[in-house]
């Protein structure tokens, strides 16, 4: 039914950009995960997304077969990088970020075929700092080409737990001086968001 998706969802009113994707088991694994789907959506207005949620028939679809749909509304405070040529995220310089508030990452590459191997060999290691970290609340791998278009999603405590794991985290530090001395990626974008509300 995701492949059904696209053209549905066409001409949607407000919806500037979209990706229907699967998901890896374990957080970010090669194995996919059957169960368990992600549409990522960015609105013109806040009034856009509602009437999809409300109203949308791609949406009221998976709605009546779902066990569960776990959906965060998000404002972009950080986004640099392409994802498909495009700019799909502009920072809201307006938004304010409290230590009490929650923050969602998306991280995506575009992995070269050359480099597939040596990426995903190295992609355990990559997550042991992510073991045990207090501040991670959700990590989850999505994409849309199995090994090759792959992405992340992550949802953080807050700011601060983000910025630790960021700057201090030894495999995390590793992976990005790995990534730029093997030029594993053709293409890349990271997006940091402040969690307005979650909706389950």
């Amino acid at each position: 039914m995701m492949g059904m998706g696209h053209k549905m969802l066409k001409d949607t009113a407000g919806l500037t950009f979209y990706k229907l994707m699967g998901t890896g088991k374990k957080g970010f694994s090669i194995i996919p995960d059957w169960g368990e789907y992600s549409f990522l959506a960015n609105w013109e207005t806040e009034q856009h997304a509602n009437a999809f949620f409300n109203l949308h028939p791609f949406y009221q679809s998976y709605n009546e077969r779902c066990y569960e749909i776990v959906t965060y509304h998000l404002t972009c405070i950080k986004c640099h990088g392409t994802w498909d040529g495009k700019v799909p995220f502009v920072a809201d310089k307006d938004t304010e970020v409290s230590p009490e508030n929650n923050v969602g990452v998306i991280t995506r590459a575009s992995i070269k075929w050359s480099k597939m191997i040596r990426f995903w060999r190295y992609v355990p290691k990559s997550h042991q700092d992510l073991n045990g970290n207090s501040g991670l609340l959700f990590t989850k791998g999505i994409g849309d080409i199995p090994l090759l278009e792959m992405a992340t999603f992550s949802l953080w405590d807050n700011q601060e737990s983000l910025m630790n794991f960021a700057y201090r985290g030894e495999h995390h530090k590793k992976a990005i001086a790995l990534t730029k001395k093997h030029n594993w990626y053709s293409e890349e974008m990271f997006a940091r968001f402040v969690v307005k509300e979650l909706v389950s």
